[in-house]
């Protein structure tokens, strides 16, 4: 089994294909080349923990290397400045809770 095997690098949360089935939390390593953007966008109910393993982008701010944010209920969108992994954690996991 490798990372390519799931859906856009997430690998635990109430979805398929999943390592662990669960609607407490969604893990995802997410793979971006420079220049790669999603537009903003909030979460109602779960709050999202973004983590920069490698590269540099913005979110609410530059973010670099061992930076990490905290979304809770807030818009906010994404450009990759450079190319990037992050460990994205939200919780809960909970179908349908992304609006633009």
């Amino acid at each position: 089994m490798q990372l390519k095997d799931f859906i856009k690098g997430w690998i635990v949360g109430d979805f398929e294909p999943t390592l662990y089935k669960t609607n407490e939390i969604e893990v995802g390593v997410k793979e971006y080349k420079k220049g790669d953007k999603e537009k903003p966008h909030l979460h109602k109910i779960a709050t999202e923990i973004t983590i920069l393993i490698r590269g540099k982008i913005k979110m609410k701010e530059v973010m670099n290397e061992g930076d990490i944010v905290v979304l809770k209920h807030e818009y906010c969108g994404f450009e990759a400045l450079e190319d990037s992994t992050l460990l994205v954690i939200k919780y809960p996991s909970v179908k349908g809770d992304k609006y633009d």
